[in-house]
């Protein structure tokens, strides 16, 4: 009986121990693990739940099962016309096996690592394959935009809304610009990095789901010579409205000198008409005096004469003339 008791005792002494060393793991859910002893792998497992390890001689390595995101640090590359761009990628990963993974990488970190060669030298050798534009754009439809005719808006007008002159000269170097197409696009390039990607991950255990090309920007050097671009296709769009302005201008200065010779002719021409009317009331008038009274119709005439010459008169030789006759008339 108590050999019985002592058997049951050192037993569940023994499995206590046994607990205590830990022989149990918990593999939650979206976790893998492989499981080492003395570094070389016995067992792998990719279902979730209670697992068993040989305490102090077995090792777990747990890894994620769930999509990983890689994040490549922006790098600086020619396209194929030699212009240097900065390109940010992103990707998507994980892992397919298990035992290929842990054997090659080992951990997240290192494969992380592993990631940055294999698809920075996929975006290096596809970017500089292509050309710039297919890099940038990932379509045409640049081309098929309806661009307005800014420079109709801004022209002169008649008085019956007619365009005052020809500007399609002027207005087509702006809104019938053709770019050059593109034959890959910015997707397709993303798409061959992968591709070019995929012939090494598998030797990784690792999957890769997608690559992506997040950001595309010009370095220095191509962004000052962008802005130099820029500021030349304004300042030519700005030229070309000055010259529409100062065709306006002339425009409507002729058009004013033009009025205003008219208005001068047309009162030139009343005032004349007005002057003879006036002529030939003043001669009717003065017809009329003489044949009432001719001799006070002179004298009058003479005063009126008088009032006008005498003050401009500034030297006389003799009043013997006859137009002095009123004035320096000698008594009888």
């Amino acid at each position: 009986m108590k050999t019985g008791r002592t058997v049951l005792i050192t037993v569940g002494v023994l499995v206590f121990l046994f607990l205590l060393m830990g022989p149990f793991y918990v593999l939650e859910e979206g976790e893998l693990s492989v499981v080492t002893r003395f570094g070389k792998i016995i067992k792998t497992e990719e279902i979730a739940g209670l697992k068993f390890k040989m305490p102090f001689v077995d090792s777990v390595n747990k890894y994620p099962k769930k999509i990983q995101s890689w994040d490549g640090e922006s790098q600086r590359l020619p396209t194929e016309e030699n212009q240097f761009i900065w390109v940010d990628t992103t990707a998507r990963w994980r892992i397919v096996d298990l035992k290929l993974f842990y054997e090659s990488v080992g951990t997240i970190n290192q494969a992380q690592s592993r990631l940055d060669d294999v698809i920075g030298s996929g975006v290096r050798k596809i970017i500089a394959r292509n050309s710039l534009r297919e890099a940038i754009r990932n379509s045409n439809v640049i081309n098929e935009i309806e661009r307005r005719n800014v420079f109709q808006n801004a022209s002169g007008l008649d008085e019956e809304g007619e365009a005052t002159r020809d500007i399609s000269v002027i207005a087509s170097t702006f809104t019938d610009v053709k770019y050059e197409g593109i034959q890959v696009g910015r997707e397709e390039l993303s798409n061959r990095i992968l591709k070019e990607a995929q012939t090494i991950t598998p030797t990784y255990g690792i999957k890769l789901i997608d690559i992506i090309i997040r950001q595309i920007k010009y370095s220095d050097d191509l962004t000052q010579s962008v802005y130099n671009r820029m500021i030349k296709e304004r300042n030519q769009i700005a030229q070309a409205f000055r010259s529409d302005g100062e065709g306006e201008r002339a425009l409507w200065m002729g058009k004013k000198d033009r009025e205003l010779r008219t208005i001068r002719s047309k009162a030139e021409r009343e005032a004349k008409e007005i002057k003879a009317k006036a002529d030939q009331e003043a001669l009717e008038i003065r017809n009329r005096a003489y044949s009432r009274d001719a001799e006070f119709a002179e004298f009058w005439i003479a005063m009126q004469s008088y009032q006008e010459m005498l003050p401009r008169m500034r030297k006389v030789l003799s009043t013997d003339f006859e137009f002095f006759k009123y004035l320096y008339r000698k008594q009888p």
